[in-house]
């Protein structure tokens, strides 16, 4: 068996990046999203989103999620997540896996400089913001329908 038959090839030297989000749950039952800054992602269209962001290899999921929650809302992540979406997030130079968890927290976010802007809210009122986040959209619609599939 040769090397490239046990091996994956990366396609167009694309980038493959592994990416955590957290779906924040407070206790009233709200969701946390937050801003992303204008000034720190003048690309970016729909700056709502949840916290997250890449992996550092060689540290595991759980704990990368941890860093992210901590460093963007200075809240702490203290029950472990359940994973709710594997998403594919496929750019002409990249692949980037975003993995979406849900965890109940406590307390108010303290936001860092990449954003500017958040609040706590409704799947619904998420839903229907204008600006929220593509691949966040989708899977708050999907799993919408889920839920009402089984009623």
């Amino acid at each position: 068996m040769k090397n490239s038959d046990t091996v994956p090839q990366q396609k167009n030297n694309m980038v493959l990046q592994v990416g955590v989000k957290a779906l924040l749950r407070n206790q009233e039952g709200k969701f946390l999203i937050v801003h992303r800054s204008k000034e720190k992602y003048p690309e970016v269209k729909n700056l709502w989103d949840i916290v997250g962001g890449r992996i550092e290899p060689g540290t595991n999921v759980v704990d990368n999620l941890k860093r992210e929650i901590f460093e963007e809302t200075k809240l702490e992540l203290k029950h472990h997540p359940m994973l709710l979406a594997a998403q594919d997030i496929i750019k002409p130079d990249k692949h980037v896996v975003r993995l979406t968890y849900m965890a109940p927290i406590e307390g108010e976010p303290v936001l860092d400089a990449e954003h500017d802007d958040f609040m706590w809210a409704s799947v619904e009122d998420i839903i229907a913001l204008p600006g929220l986040d593509d691949y966040l959209s989708q899977l708050l619609l999907t799993a919408k329908e889920q839920d009402q599939k089984g009623k």
